[in-house]
């Protein structure tokens, strides 16, 4: 029997698939991704101290990053820290699941200076070598 041929009972038969409500679906899950996205970043409120353009940082491994925020608390690996004498046992769990030989140090510009240079020793207690600073380009 070929497409819209009748049988017997005077009915016509169809023997292709309609694609209409499944291109209909998948435009509406479309819309609903592109929405949604941008909503699902997750990161800390972080305000970097600006700097002039130096050295580009290495992107080759995927780096791990200390966060110190305004309030003082202090992030790594998805761990949130409030006293700096804590930071080494947490740090070295995660660079011995990273194998990273080097860290990188985000604070926000309204921290002391004193409680970043105790992060910053925290982190060479827990035998890092290589601490780089993460900063931003001034606003033209």
């Amino acid at each position: 029997m070929e497409v819209g041929q009748r049988d017997n009972g005077g009915r016509t038969t169809l023997s292709q698939i309609n694609v209409t409500p499944f291109v209909d679906v998948m435009l509406v899950l479309l819309i609903i991704f592109m929405v949604a996205a941008p909503m699902m970043q997750q990161g800390l409120e972080v305000n970097l101290p600006e700097v002039e353009k130096g050295r580009a940082l290495d992107q080759s491994k995927e780096p791990v990053t200390v966060t110190v925020q305004r309030d003082g608390r202090i992030s790594v690996g998805g761990v949130v820290i409030r006293d700096p004498a804590k930071l080494a046992p947490v740090l070295r769990q995660v660079l011995s699941e990273r194998k990273e030989d080097r860290v990188w140090l985000e604070a926000d510009r309204d921290v002391p200076y004193g409680r970043v240079v105790q992060v910053m020793a925290a982190i060479q207690g827990a035998g890092v070598e290589k601490v780089g600073m993460i900063t931003q380009e001034p606003k033209p």
